[in-house]
């Protein structure tokens, strides 16, 4: 949607991405075989790149999930410790 709404066609964004319009397409498809790089070469070519910026904020709900599945050692490590 955001190329269209950018009036740009398969060819243009994916020569400003460096990359085949067939994997563009590919992308724009919802193909899970298209890499990540691609993905964020395509976001850049878009001017997009401040969205890349929002998902790495402070996930809070990311967060808890986390904590729940960490393990908490039952002693300290042996390293430089006072015998």
């Amino acid at each position: 949607m955001a190329r269209l709404r950018r009036d740009l066609s398969a060819a243009q964004v994916a020569e400003r991405a460096g990359v085949a319009r067939t994997t563009l397409i590919r992308l724009e498809n919802g193909d899970g075989g298209v890499s990540l790089a691609c993905l964020l070469k395509v976001l850049f070519a878009l001017g997009l790149d401040q969205d890349i910026l929002a998902v790495a904020k402070d996930d809070q709900m990311g967060r808890r999930l986390q904590d729940l599945g960490l393990v908490v050692k039952a002693r300290a490590s042996k390293k430089g410790g006072v015998e």
